[in-house]
């Protein structure tokens, strides 16, 4: 096994997502996209594969070309640890916006600062402070 790589399906805003994610988190970029081209089985111009890095956790994506009843679910989550309380709020505010929130930040006893949010994207991502 070469390695473990989480994947999110997105249904037409993959892209979007991406770049929405490597704005506000520091140290990462998108290292590859192939779309779909005129002939393609997805929307042309469309995400058919991409990477992408989150402070040097990989991802990859996709804008589904198979539209599905189910969306993402927070069963599974993205955990970010914060170094600071600048960090964790601005994260906390920014990827709620336009989401909704799981878990208000607050101190819950197994940390003294932590957050759980859906971005407007469905995408569930928990924040703690270190």
């Amino acid at each position: 096994m070469a390695k473990v790589t989480p994947f999110l399906m997105f249904q037409g805003n993959a892209e979007e997502a991406m770049d929405y994610y490597i704005s506000l988190i520091e140290d990462s970029e998108i290292i590859r996209i192939t779309r779909y081209g005129a002939n393609g089985p997805g929307e042309e111009g469309s995400v058919m594969h991409a990477a992408f890095t989150l402070k040097g956790q990989e991802f990859m994506c996709i804008d589904s070309n198979i539209k599905h009843e189910f969306t993402f679910t927070p069963s599974f989550s993205i955990y970010i640890t914060c170094d600071t309380e600048e960090e964790i709020n601005r994260l906390y505010e920014n990827l709620s916006s336009g989401g909704g929130l799981l878990m208000s930040l607050d101190n819950y006893g197994f940390s003294k600062k932590f957050g759980w949010v859906v971005d407007k994207f469905g995408v569930s991502w928990q924040l703690n402070l270190q």
